[in-house]
Formats: structure tokens, C-alpha cells, sequence
């Protein structure tokens, strides 16, 4: 008895040879991940701010009155300055704060002078004026102080803003 012979089927033309293509599909993968950049994080971001305003406020308005402002109803609100000078480290330095006119050494002494100024004095925004070398984290545990505050012993401090420290 006779073998048959089994005919070898020969690849077709259109055929794709799979191992060069997987091939090439990592080598351009390790290609993108070798060459991303991500962007900054937000701690590395500079910022320019504009220059510190007054918020201003209106009076109480009644039902049914005119919905136009009336400008003798403006009143500037009364605004606390807190100044933050860092030391080399970018961390806040002893002596190195002052809430208005008065120096407080350390955040303890912050908390106590806010506490103070903010039930006597009526004030109803506070503005942070940082060093332009203070650190994020400096920067962070000053307004979470701030934050922490009561206007006139009830209501929370709502109005509060950042601006650089005028170079001297």
C-alpha cells in the first residue's frame, strides 16, 4: 500500500507575521514610558496673584426693593493683616509673624492673637501677606490657623486671601 503524500500548504500573500508586530508594539511602548515627562506638581507652580483689594459690602436689602446697587450702601469691610516672613528654610522663623502691628513668635502665639483681634476689633476679612521663599506647608498650617478662627465669637472666618510680601 501506497502513503499519500500530504501537500504543504503554502502561507498566503496577505499574511501577517505576528511575532515582528508584537515586536515592535513593545519596543514603542518602553519608548513612551522611557520618554514621559508629567507635569509639575502644585507645590512647584509659581503663582502671581494681584495686589490685595478690600472686599466690600452691602446693607441688608428688603423684599421688593429696586435691585440696583446703591452706592452709599458700600462699606469697606474692616481687614486684618497677618505678615509671614520665612527663614532660609522656607519654614516660618521665630519672631517672624505679626498679626497687624503685633508680633506673635509661633503659631500657638497666632491662634492666641487671632482669638483676640477678631472678637475686640470687628474685623471681618483677614490677608495673609507670605514671603515669596515660604513653603507650601508653612504657608498651610498659618490658614488652617485661620480657618480654625470666630468672627465676633459665633460665625466662622470666611474671608480670607493671600498675597506676596512686598520686597524691601
Amino acid at each position: 500500500m501506497r502513503r499519500k503524500k500530504k501537500k504543504r500548504k503554502l502561507p498566503e500573500a496577505g499574511e501577517l507575521n505576528l511575532a515582528a508586530m508584537l515586536d515592535m508594539a513593545f519596543q514603542m511602548l518602553a519608548f513612551f514610558i522611557l520618554t514621559f515627562k508629567p507635569a509639575p506638581v502644585e507645590g512647584e507652580v509659581l503663582l502671581r496673584m494681584p495686589p490685595p483689594q478690600p472686599i466690600t459690602g452691602t446693607g441688608t436689602k428688603r423684599a421688593g426693593e429696586d435691585t440696583k446697587l446703591d452706592m452709599s450702601q458700600l462699606k469697606p469691610l474692616k481687614t486684618l493683616t497677618i505678615s509671614v516672613i520665612p527663614n532660609a528654610q522656607g519654614q516660618i522663623g521665630s519672631n517672624s509673624m505679626q498679626v497687624g502691628e503685633v508680633a506673635v513668635g509661633n503659631l500657638p502665639g497666632l491662634d492666641r492673637q487671632l482669638q483676640t483681634a477678631l472678637k475686640e476689633g470687628g474685623f471681618e476679612q483677614v490677608i495673609i501677606q507670605a514671603g515669596s521663599g515660604l513653603h507650601y506647608d508653612a504657608l498651610m498650617s498659618v490658614v488652617d490657623v485661620c480657618t480654625r478662627q470666630k468672627v465676633n465669637g459665633t460665625e466662622p472666618l470666611q474671608k480670607l486671601s493671600f498675597v506676596e510680601l512686598p520686597s524691601e
